[in-house]
């Protein structure tokens, strides 16, 4: 205890409180001492040369501490639109999540075919942050959904992210001879278009897009994200009963160095090469 009364009173502010005859009771708090780390209290009594060491029953709780741990996050709210293609696929997503809100688009034509398009309650989704499940399954269905692409962003929404699960045209990415035409930059091309929202650029969700490197045809008013289905797909291999007997084949070379790396759990194989060995153990 007088180890403890010297050490206070070498702090001038402490030796201050203990000279000053109108100061007649004060205290302060330890949190820790020594390799001791438990709540402690010191008392200090005017007249008296004693101080009291007063371990306290129970640490307090700050208020930091406190309101971090009764502040609790709200859910992040999605108006999440989709095309006729897509919406079964959406109405399974909305059922996963109560924070995602399903909304729907009017998908009509006029008499010469052209796209005759209408957002209902489109001032209800401002400020909200809003996503698009698209399907750019053939060249007739592009140009109405880029038009309900185009117009949501400027709809005064929070942000606005546009999931389209399959790039069709990923496999034509590169030019083998002069002529040719990379369908894929063009794609990407009119993607990175898309106006922006409040929040800033579009967000583009796509799943096991051809090539990695797809990902720089992509200007920077977009934010492409390349997601995978192949640990879905490996994980229900997995728990198949005859695992153990399972060999995955790919195409081409082009496929084994993209996909293989995520299925090294399994023995792999080209079909070139494995064409090769049959014509060989056939013919010799």
């Amino acid at each position: 205890m007088a180890a403890i009364s010297a050490q206070l009173a070498s702090f001038k502010s402490f030796s201050s409180l203990l000279n000053d005859k109108k100061c007649s009771r004060f205290r302060c708090q330890i949190k820790s001492f020594g390799n001791q780390h438990s709540n402690w209290s010191v008392e200090f009594l005017s007249g008296k040369e004693s101080v009291h060491l007063i371990r306290n029953s129970s640490p307090p709780i700050s208020m930091a501490a406190s309101a971090a741990g009764s502040a609790v996050k709200p859910a992040k709210k999605v108006c999440l639109f989709y095309c006729a293609e897509t919406e079964v696929l959406a109405k399974r997503i909305a059922a996963e999540s109560d924070a995602i809100e399903l909304r729907s688009i009017n998908w009509r034509t006029f008499d010469d075919g052209f796209p005759n398009l209408f957002i209902p309650n489109a001032n209800g989704i401002r400020g909200q942050n809003v996503a698009f499940l698209a399907s750019f399954s053939s060249p007739a269905v592009i140009f109405e959904q880029l038009s309900v692409i185009y117009a949501l962003p400027k709809l005064f929404i929070s942000s606005f992210t546009l999931v389209l699960p399959f790039f069709p045209t990923g496999t034509s990415e590169r030019m083998e001879d002069e002529g040719d035409v990379a369908t894929a930059f063009t794609l990407a091309r009119i993607l990175s278009h898309i106006p922006t929202s409040r929040g800033g650029p579009t967000s583009l969700v796509t799943f096991d897009i051809h090539a990695l490197q797809e990902r720089f045809y992509f200007g920077d008013t977009i934010l492409p994200c390349f997601e995978s289905g192949i640990p879905l797909l490996k994980n229900r291999l997995q728990k198949l009963p005859d695992s153990d007997k399972i060999s995955i084949a790919f195409p081409d070379d082009g496929a084994w160095k993209r996909f293989h790396k995520q299925l090294q759990h399994f023995p792999t194989f080209t079909k070139i090469k494995w064409m090769d060995i049959i014509w060989k153990f056939s013919f010799g």
